[in-house]
């Protein structure tokens, strides 16, 4: 068994495709409409994708880390793109970087679009 994607709403597919593409340097695999619903599927070098689903009538009542709390990307340099992110998209600093408490990273939580949390984490083993 494997992670194969985790399906998040989101309230602008443009604006939540170029985060993921163009800011955080994922890969867009495919796009398409199922069941009414837009669909853009990005993903890195592993199997696991997120699926950014828009529908015109989806109801963001609840909205943020109420719906997902956490999204988790592996990148080189935490502090790095933390600082890069924050220029290029003006999004929110939620945790500032720091020493994983109980496995071998450096960690930070950044704001994705639609309020809810990325973690960013750097592999230090």
């Amino acid at each position: 068994m494997d992670v194969i994607h985790t399906a998040i709403w989101v309230s602008d597919l443009d604006e939540a495709t170029a985060f993921f593409v163009d800011a955080l340097g994922l890969d867009e695999h495919r796009s398409g409409v199922v069941g009414g619903v837009e669909n853009v599927w990005v993903g890195g070098e592993g199997e696991a994708e997120l699926q950014l689903r828009y529908a015109d009538d989806h109801d963001f009542e609840r909205t943020g880390r109420d719906v997902v709390d956490h999204v988790a990307i592996s990148v080189e340099d935490v502090d790095a793109e933390v600082d890069r992110l924050v220029a290029e998209t003006g999004c929110a600093v939620l945790e500032e970087p720091r020493d994983g408490e109980s496995a071998p990273v450096r960690v930070a939580f950044i704001e994705g679009p639609d309020g809810y949390a990325v973690e960013l984490v750097e592999d230090t083993s």
